[in-house]
């Protein structure tokens, strides 16, 4: 079996766990930072739609949901991606700090073969990008409600 790679992206918000939460598993705002006709069906074995990186759609299943907590996503097949033997996941991780939240997410299973080099750099800037569209959505509600 080949190596795979992932990434690592950290993201400190001023905003509590239920706030960041909601904006990751209410659909309505989900399409506001992660792509425009993202769906999700937000329990455990629901699904995620989402073209993160502008161009790929994909399509999980969430397979943990843990509310204010953890939400984690098991990529399925997709006809416009290359080959895998690998299953890729993002895995959201939520821990509250004085005074807000701390937003982890860890992609996995990326194939390490040269085909799949621009996949994973659209996955990883792709992801980057949506999480400052968080941060920008989440930072601008608080600031409307001071």
């Amino acid at each position: 079996m080949e190596k795979s790679r992932g990434y690592a992206h950290r993201l400190d918000l001023s905003a509590d766990v239920e706030t960041v939460w909601n904006a990751l598993t209410d659909a309505s705002r989900l399409a506001q930072w992660c792509s425009p006709d993202a769906r999700i069906s937000a329990r455990a074995g629901g699904l995620f739609r989402a073209c993160v990186d502008r161009v790929t759609e994909l399509e999980a299943c969430i397979d943990v949901f843990e509310p204010g907590r953890r939400l984690r996503l098991i990529y399925l097949p997709s006809a416009s991606l290359p080959p895998a033997d690998s299953t890729l996941v993002d895995d959201f991780i939520l821990e509250p700090v004085r005074p807000g939240t701390i937003l982890r997410l860890l992609g996995s299973g990326i194939p390490g073969s040269p085909e799949w080099d621009v996949q994973y750099l659209r996955l990883r800037t792709g992801w980057q990008a949506a999480l400052m569209r968080l941060k920008a959505l989440i930072q601008g509600a608080n600031a409307e409600r001071s």
